[in-house]
This record gives C-alpha cells, sequence and structure tokens, in this order.
C-alpha cells in the first residue's frame, strides 16, 4: 500500500529567510526581522539556492543583490506571501481591521490627537497604523488606506484632496519681537533645519520674495516633530507645517511671528489602490477621514454608502 504524500515544497525556514532578505536588500535587515543572526540567514539562503539548484544572490562584501532569477521567484512566491498574511489576520484578529499608512509626523500630531473620535464613531474598527515616510507599496504590503504628501500622482492609486500644506515660521511667544521684519529678523536668531527638508528656509523666503537666510549657524535636527518641540521650548525659529502645526499654535505653544498664509505647493491626499475594492471598515474610516477635514456633505459625496455609525452585521 502507497504511503500518502503532499507535492514537495522547498524547505519554509529557508524560504522564510530568502523572502525576508529580498524584501529589505539586506541579510542584516531580515535577520533582524526574523530574529536571526545575520551568518543564519545567509545559511538558510545557501539552503535554498541548493535546493532550487540556482544562484538567487551576489554577494558583493557585506551587500547583496538578488541575481535575475531571484528577482522572478521572489515576484512569485510574495503575493503568496501576502496571502498567507492576509489569511492569518482574518483568524486571529478582528473582522473589522483597517491599516493606515501615513507620514509619522502626521500621526503623532494630527491623528492620534483624533483617534478618540474615530473609536466613539466607529468602536467595531481595528485601525492599523503603520507610520512610514516613504512611498510604501499598497499592494505588497496589504495596506488598505493612506494618507500621502506630494502632489496627488501615483500610478495606480485613487488619490482625493485631503487639505493643502502651508508652512511658515513658528517659535515660542516673545522670541522674535512682534512686526519684526522677516529679512532682519532671520540674521539675528538661530534657524531650525529640518535636516530631511533642508531646502526649506530658502523656499520660504524666495517665495516671500526676502534673501534666503545663511544656514551656517542653524541647528539641524530630524523631524517635524523635533522642530515643533525645539521652536516652542524657545530653542530657535523652525518651519511649522500645516496642519500638523495647528494645535500648538491654537494652544499659544508657538506663534507665527510672520503670518500663516504661505502655500507650499503640496498637499495630503487620501489615497487607495486603484485595483483593489474597500472593504466596509476601509470606507467608513476613509469617510470619517473626509469628514473631519472637509465635512460631513463632502464625505457624503464621496462614500455615501459608508455612513459613520455602527457597522452593520
Amino acid at each position: 500500500m502507497q504511503e500518502p504524500s503532499l507535492p514537495p515544497l522547498p524547505p519554509l525556514h529557508a524560504l522564510r529567510s530568502f523572502h525576508a532578505a529580498a524584501h529589505f536588500g539586506r541579510f542584516r535587515e531580515a535577520a533582524a526581522a526574523l530574529g536571526l543572526t545575520e551568518s543564519a540567514i545567509s545559511h538558510q539562503v545557501r539552503k535554498l539556492e541548493e535546493y532550487l539548484g540556482t544562484k538567487l544572490f551576489e554577494r558583493r562584501g557585506n551587500a547583496v543583490k538578488l541575481t535575475l532569477a531571484g528577482q522572478t521567484y521572489f515576484a512569485e512566491i510574495d503575493p503568496a506571501f501576502a496571502a498567507i498574511r492576509k489569511a492569518t489576520e482574518g483568524l486571529s484578529g478582528p473582522c473589522c481591521r483597517v491599516s493606515l499608512t501615513l507620514p509619522s509626523s502626521l500621526v503623532t500630531m494630527w491623528l492620534i490627537p483624533r483617534l478618540v473620535d474615530l473609536e466613539q464613531a466607529l468602536p467595531e474598527v481595528y485601525l492599523q497604523l503603520s507610520p512610514s515616510n516613504r512611498i510604501v507599496d499598497m499592494r505588497r504590503e496589504q495596506i488598505d488606506l493612506a494618507l500621502r504628501h506630494g502632489k496627488g500622482d501615483w500610478p495606480g492609486i485613487v488619490a482625493t484632496h485631503l487639505f493643502d500644506e502651508q508652512t511658515f515660521p513658528v517659535c515660542k511667544p516673545g522670541f522674535v519681537p512682534e512686526g519684526a521684519d522677516p529679512e532682519e529678523a532671520l540674521k539675528s536668531v538661530r534657524l531650525l533645519v529640518n535636516a530631511a527638508h533642508r531646502e526649506e528656509w530658502c523656499e520660504w523666503a524666495q517665495a516671500r520674495g526676502i534673501t534666503p537666510p545663511s544656514l551656517d549657524n542653524a541647528l539641524a535636527l530630524d523631524g517635524t516633530e523635533q522642530i515643533v518641540e525645539a521652536a516652542a521650548g524657545g530653542v530657535g525659529l523652525g518651519i511649522g507645517r500645516r496642519p500638523m502645526i495647528d494645535r500648538l499654535v491654537e494652544d499659544g505653544r508657538v506663534v507665527a511671528p510672520f503670518g500663516t498664509a504661505d502655500e507650499s505647493g503640496y498637499a495630503y491626499y487620501l489615497a487607495w489602490r486603484e485595483d483593489a475594492e474597500l472593504s466596509v471598515p476601509a470606507r467608513q474610516v476613509a469617510r470619517w477621514l473626509m469628514r473631519i477635514v472637509k465635512g460631513e456633505a463632502a464625505a457624503a459625496a464621496l462614500f455615501p454608502e459608508a455612513p459613520i455609525s455602527a457597522l452593520s452585521a
């Protein structure tokens, strides 16, 4: 009697290691994500290469690069990993999970203060936040919704305008004398520079028609949150970005000595995949986001069938 058997599969630990290494592009990051050592990842990848009879990575010192065979193999198995992850989440997590990616500064300074309102409006929805300052591949990472910063033109993405971004100098009350001339004031105070947007002072000055300030003695900080906290603490004069800065302006922690009317030319958009139909919970979260920014009429026009109320059974 013939013993029962299953179709052969490659070693699953080796397959997982290869997928992680291909996803991150480095063995070190793959090892950290899987809780293994870098040598263990290398060993598992080599084991898979031996099983398949082909090289998957070109090794160049500490760097690795997918071979053509590796690229093809990763493209074929990646959807399977995504499907396994989605099926697992469907069984182990809430049935009304909605994943949302957005810039980290928007999470900290704009969304988190509003989460209580979301929980009260949609108590059965579990919002899974995925903060990221990069453009996330929504298909590969199984993301339902995104709040993206830019011009609204991303291939394969539906993007609807939420709000324009405004950038303007902010500081602790009294740090810059009231009525001070902007060009002269920028020469006499310490400026705070966002290391990720070093050009923002030049752009703001040029939009105002004044000479861009020297940044020789400026203090460089990482991210909007650090800039805002330093400005509020009296460390210097920094560029604030609406809508993240709004609450601090309203609370009087910072002031805008030269006004708040300057447009950056960029905006924030609510986005989702063009080839994916949003679930009912995702549509309700999208409508909630539209409602708190643009009002109920605009939200209802875009998502008429997703009222902000308890989810139907």
